[in-house]
């Protein structure tokens, strides 16, 4: 009875190891998570280098109509939303809406090749946030 008692002691304690071992391994994995947090709304935005005027200028001198698009007469804005790192790298990019005939994927390839911004910010530390991006495509 003795050598019963002993077994069922070692394999509860045994359980209850596990049992603090998964769930150390949960907290973790959900400190991992919240370091990855996108953040909708920070306390300070996150900022293309020289501002808004300079995204405006970036975005003028480094966007190609998309051939296709001229000759159909495609003209609108292409929503971009896309994830600014907490190193300032832009990742993540979707085309939230899109005109067609290439305007989309030419967005995406301007966004791509975007500089690192300056990172949002949460109580004093960058963190990981989402900007949403309106594209022209006029033709002149």
């Amino acid at each position: 009875m003795k050598k019963l008692f002993i077994a069922l002691m070692l394999i509860g304690v045994a359980a209850a190891a596990c049992a603090q071992s998964d769930a150390k391994a949960t907290t973790k994995a959900n400190d991992a998570t919240a370091e990855e947090e996108v953040f909708l709304i920070v306390e300070q935005e996150a900022e293309f280098p020289g501002g808004l005027d300079a995204l405006s200028k970036y975005l003028s001198a480094n966007l190609t109509y998309p051939q296709e698009a001229r000759d159909a007469n495609v003209e609108g804005k292409v929503i971009v939303q896309f994830v600014i790192e907490k190193n300032g790298k832009v990742s993540n990019i979707k085309v939230l809406r899109d005109i067609g005939s290439g305007c989309g994927e030419e967005a995406v390839r301007v966004i791509k090749g975007m500089p690192r911004w300056k990172p949002g910010q949460q109580r004093g530390k960058p963190v990981r946030c989402q900007f949403t991006l309106p594209v022209n495509f006029q033709l002149q």
